[in-house]
């Protein structure tokens, strides 16, 4: 199972931190997310995903994501930053809840967007649907 470290190691790290919870920014990173969910799945509605829109389907769904779970993290008073952050931001849905096979799912595609952004990897429109899938039936969990 492909799963990041639990979030207490990230804490004693300095990945993550305690901070004052910061509502105001936890808001507009969840607004955003939700808008950027309803334009997705509009986009995937009207054009569909193909060889084209794969990578660019995976990279806002990974950005969907984090920015949900950067958004409940600040609002329980947490940040994560520098090397690591995303990785620690995965480990969060522990705490929300999600069993291991989801948060190796949300692990994997942290690594696809990577190897989409750093080393010009190519997923398949196959792999994109099923990101989408997974986005569309846990948008609930997630709060979308």
């Amino acid at each position: 199972m492909n799963l990041p470290f639990e979030l207490n190691y990230y804490l004693k790290n300095g990945v993550v931190r305690k901070i004052t919870p910061d509502i105001s920014r936890a808001n507009f990173l969840f607004e955003e997310s939700q808008k950027s969910f309803e334009g997705l799945k509009i986009r995937v509605e009207k054009i569909g995903i193909d060889e084209f829109s794969a990578n660019s389907i995976i990279k806002d769904i990974h950005d969907i994501i984090l920015q949900i779970l950067r958004s409940k993290m600040l609002f329980a008073g947490l940040s994560a930053s520098g090397n690591y952050a995303h990785e620690a931001e995965v480990s969060y849905m522990n705490f929300l809840g999600f069993n291991q096979s989801q948060i190796s799912f949300v692990n994997t595609l942290r690594k696809s967007r990577n190897g989409i952004n750093y080393y010009g990897k190519m997923f398949e429109k196959g792999y994109a649907n099923d990101c989408y899938k997974f986005l569309k039936m846990n948008s609930k969990r997630f709060g979308l």
